[in-house]
């Protein structure tokens, strides 16, 4: 084989140098970053990213001209965090890979696995465009996965160099994304009609916890149409008092009469037209955005078998008893009457909000199952859609205990890859995942949303219910084309779970509720709920009891629309055979500081721009 002549390695050096600066000073292309976000309130610091192939790349515009910070936390703060800081100073950029320890020192990175590929400064803004590999073999930094991510931002007015490490003092924060969401095809037009269902004037309770209800009526269409897009309309300042909106599909039978006023939910007082509204058909959770539907797909309105009635239920999340708020948020909903292939539909999964699921304390880790058993499956489907149905994207949902959410898929008993997950599952954000590719679920098949919860700060049992101290384990899986199945879920047996702390009789026929024991003696008198209590839980016996319930028959919720049920609704069903815990993917990793020399040199071309030559240019966030 011939060798190359030093002069032929050096010309190609320089002409891959030439390329690779042609590019760097034109910076990545628009497509590289289809997702973006603000993460401050003043709108001075925005992320914008993308994935590629193996790596993700980032692109930081920030209102300064110091340093920049930017990093992944497990917790939301400094500690144990993987941390990135940057910046141009005197013309000359830096990037340096950083890491903390548990008490927040910050450390430099022996492996520097994040790679700048653009840096820019002018008389307002810094910005800097870097990499990196999603799983890097350092154990300094965190693997960035579907679940959700804890991003941390900083900056300052100075760079790192000319006063050490400036403290960044109030420019900082945290918001939690999802950085391998798969990019979304926008085919909106920005004239496209839309209708809100806003509350008016709603006077939230001094109290931690308000389900309030409000009946709308869909704006008559004299033809079918598709809303392509849902979006939140959160009332400023109410961010954190929101926390979510569901909206439900009620019976076609109503008149305008209903539409006089809205009630707190699930109330004794609530008007019976509330009962009558029963189907999902959309679902927001805090920190989540608007959701567009796919491009083959829409939420069906304007034929007699759509929603012409729609309850929308807010949640609000008062934890202080703040008195005096005002709220008028709401949905906005942007329609077409060009028609997608596909109807959408909305199949709520999981465990059955009540009672009988509880969570004793001080668990660092108690794991609830909520099954969508194959009985349900095989009846709805196997009438409705044997070819079966396609989901595209699922909302994960619990409350305050909740540290993990997965959704299991089985088929023909055999475990498919997981439908949609969240390790890293955080309260105040829940949204829509939009999955990678559509997943098809046929009659037969099982659906079991795994929720695993940490209750090592709490003294007394927690509850299923509605309020954020209770919990929840549900999925709303959105899929086509719909079918007349709302809800799949399931309840666990209670009488094995109250023999587990020795109850042998309760009181019959059940005249209360919570229902009281009779025997043996010390908790007779007593409510289930008071007696679960009074046990003397240690860990050893949360964790058996933990075992005894996830192998518990289970009741068997199979729903249609208008409070119809199908014929499994009420039975009893075994919970499959299934390998718990479920094992995770084996994960990859790659250094990108050792690729990155085996591939070839990179020249890195940085643009500094001063005042004096860039009074053209405005604020690029």
């Amino acid at each position: 084989m011939r060798r190359l002549r030093p002069w032929a390695l050096v010309l190609g050096g320089l002409l891959c140098a030439w390329a690779a600066a042609a590019a760097a000073a034109a910076g990545p292309p628009p497509r590289s970053y289809p997702h973006s976000a603000v993460l401050d309130g003043a709108a001075a610091y925005r992320l914008r990213w993308g994935r590629r192939g193996s790596a993700l790349a980032f692109r930081l515009e920030v209102r300064t001209r110091g340093y920049v910070g930017f990093g992944l936390s497990a917790s939301g703060g400094m500690a144990s965090a993987d941390i990135v800081v940057g910046g141009v100073e005197r013309g000359q950029p830096y990037l340096q890979d950083y890491f903390t320890d548990e008490n927040r020192v910050l450390k430099k990175d022996p492996q520097q696995d994040y790679h700048l590929e653009y840096a820019m400064e002018n008389s307002t803004h810094t910005i800097l465009a870097f990499s990196r590999e999603l799983h890097t073999c350092d154990t300094n930094d965190k693997s960035i996965t579907e679940s959700t991510v804890r991003v941390i931002w900083a900056y300052h007015h100075k760079d790192m160099g000319e006063a050490g490490q400036n403290y960044h003092g109030s420019n900082r924060g945290t918001k939690s994304l999802r950085l391998l969401n798969p990019e979304k095809e926008e085919v909106l037009s920005a004239s496209l009609p839309y209708f809100d269902l806003t509350n008016k004037d709603v006077p939230v309770p001094d109290k931690d916890t308000t389900y309030w209800c409000q009946m709308f009526k869909i704006p008559v269409q004299h033809e079918k149409h598709h809303v392509t897009k849902v979006e939140p309309l959160i009332q400023k300042g109410h961010e954190n008092l929101v926390h979510h909106i569901l909206l439900y599909q009620c019976s076609s039978n109503l008149n305008d009469s209903v539409l006089d006023y809205g009630h707190e939910c699930y109330h004794p007082n609530m008007p019976d037209s509330f009962l009558t509204c029963e189907t999902v058909i959309f679902a927001w959770a805090i920190g989540g955005e608007g959701f567009t539907y796919p491009p083959h797909v829409g939420l069906s309105i304007g034929t007699a078998a759509d929603p012409q009635f729609v309850l929308m239920e807010v949640h609000y999340d008062n934890p202080s008893y703040t008195e005096g708020l005002i709220d008028n948020s709401g949905l906005r909903l942007i329609y077409t009457p060009v028609l997608r292939k596909y109807d959408a539909g909305v199949i709520e999964a999981g465990l059955w909000v009540s009672l009988f699921h509880n969570i004793p304390p001080g668990m660092p880790e108690f794991v609830s199952e909520g099954h969508c058993t194959l009985e349900c499956l095989e009846e709805a489907l196997g009438a409705e859609r044997p070819a079966g149905i396609h989901v595209f994207a699922v909302l994960l949902h619990a409350h305050l205990a909740g540290r993990a959410i997965r959704m299991r898929h089985f088929h023909n008993g055999e475990e498919q890859k997981l439908l949609a997950y969240d390790d890293e599952f955080d309260f105040n954000f829940q949204e829509f995942q939009y999955l990678k590719e559509e997943r098809t679920i046929l009659p037969g098949d099982n659906l079991i949303t795994e929720c695993h919860y940490s209750t090592v700060d709490r003294i007394r049992m927690t509850w299923g219910g509605l309020s954020t101290r209770n919990e929840m384990c549900l999925s709303y899986l959105l899929y086509y084309p719909r079918i007349n199945l709302t809800r799949c879920a399931s309840i666990p047996d209670i009488m094995e779970q109250l023999q587990f702390i020795g109850v042998k009789e309760i009181y019959r026929p059940v005249r209360t509720w919570p229902f009281i024991i009779k025997s043996p003696k010390q908790y007779k008198n007593l409510s289930f709920m008071d007696a679960m209590n009074k046990f003397k839980w240690s860990r050893s016996e949360g964790l058996s009891y933990n075992e005894l319930v996830l192998k518990l028959p289970v009741n068997v919720r199979c729903s249609k629309t208008d409070n119809a049920e199908w014929s499994i609704q009420g039975m009893t069903a075994l919970p499959p055979e299934i390998e718990r815990p479920y094992k995770t993917e084996p994960i990859i990793c790659s250094s990108s500081s050792c690729s990155r020399c085996s591939l070839f040199l990179t020249l890195l071309f940085v643009v500094h721009v001063t005042a004096s030559t860039i009074g053209n240019i405005g604020p690029f966030v």
